[in-house]
């Protein structure tokens, strides 16, 4: 099998809307979520745990860049600062998440934990990513785009290929596993689609707790994903077609940020703008930790971390 290129990119839309497994999942969760963040395109205020899931990310990220003998945890820990200090210039306001230096200490040391854990996971010493944060698109048969950024994707010397995502919060239940896995399907149907080759293996790595799930997929999953997401995306035409976005009250409704406007909540969605075309913006989404279905907000690029 050929390498993956550096932007594994294939197909031509015949119109400009894209999904990604971020907004999907925010359509799943909740209809009104996905317009006021793809539709309404709302603005949303950065949290601490938002923050601290781009920092690991951006330190393990980074971590790969050494030589592979200087892969420690030691080193792992020298980059938190200056990768925290780069978010910050990019975005100064995560600089007032913080009550004072005791809160923000506090903060950097539950990510420093969380990039200790990584280390009890695997040897990243023996590995040499074929790609960190691969830009990936196709197109299906129906026009619709399939785009995200997988964390990091390995391929082995006889052309197996593994996808790897981490995550910042804990593995889920064993009843909300298949949730959790429908991102990962996202992207190996994409690279699928793209390069012909059916991924080895989707391996979730959880940080918040130490624990790695893995799943091997195969032609019959892909196709049925395919089937999910083309009928998602009819869903979702259907809703922009009648401007009919519903609330879908639930317990994430704790981590949401629009529900002074939310009916569910005594609040009234904006009007509509008078476009509405359900075309994915660049929303530049988060590594989240818990509320995974919510992440997205403005520190990094339009990352799709959790479902």
């Amino acid at each position: 099998m050929a390498a993956v290129p550096a932007n594994a990119v294939s197909g031509d839309a015949r119109h400009g809307w894209s999904l990604s497994p971020s907004r999907a999942a925010d359509f799943l969760t909740c209809p009104l979520l996905y317009r006021f963040r793809v539709i309404d395109r709302l603005p949303e205020a950065p949290s601490q745990a938002m923050a601290r899931g781009t920092l690991v990310h951006a330190v393990l990220e980074r971590l790969f860049d050494r030589p592979a003998a200087n892969r420690s945890p030691e080193a792992a820990g020298a980059l938190i600062a200056p990768e925290w200090d780069r978010l910050v210039a990019a975005e100064p306001e995560l600089a007032a998440l913080f009550a004072d230096e005791a809160e923000r200490g506090a903060w950097l040391a539950q990510a420093k934990a969380m990039i200790g854990r990584y280390f009890t996971l695997e040897d990243p010493t023996r590995l040499e990513p074929a790609h960190r944060e691969l830009h990936v698109e196709a197109v299906l048969a129906s026009g619709l785009r399939l785009r995200g950024y997988i964390d990091r994707l390995d391929i082995a010397s006889t052309g197996e290929i593994r996808i790897v995502d981490y995550k910042t919060g804990t593995a889920p239940r064993a009843d909300f596993e298949a949730r959790a896995l429908f991102q990962m399907r996202f992207y190996a149907l994409v690279l699928w689609r793209t390069q012909g080759t059916v991924p080895r293996l989707l391996q979730l790595m959880y940080l918040g707790n130490g624990e790695i799930v893995r799943y091997a997929p195969d032609e019959a999953d892909l196709l049925a994903t395919e089937r999910k997401i083309e009928a998602l995306w009819r869903a979702i035409e259907r809703a922009m077609v009648a401007g009919d976005w519903r609330p879908r009250p639930g317990k994430l409704c704790d981590w949401c940020a629009h529900q002074s406007l939310c009916p569910s909540f005594g609040g009234t969605p904006p009007p509509l703008p008078s476009r509405a075309e359900p075309d994915e913006p660049d929303l530049p989404a988060l590594a989240d930790e818990g509320a995974t279905v919510l992440a997205g907000s403005g520190i990094a690029r339009d990352k799709d971390y959790e479902l």
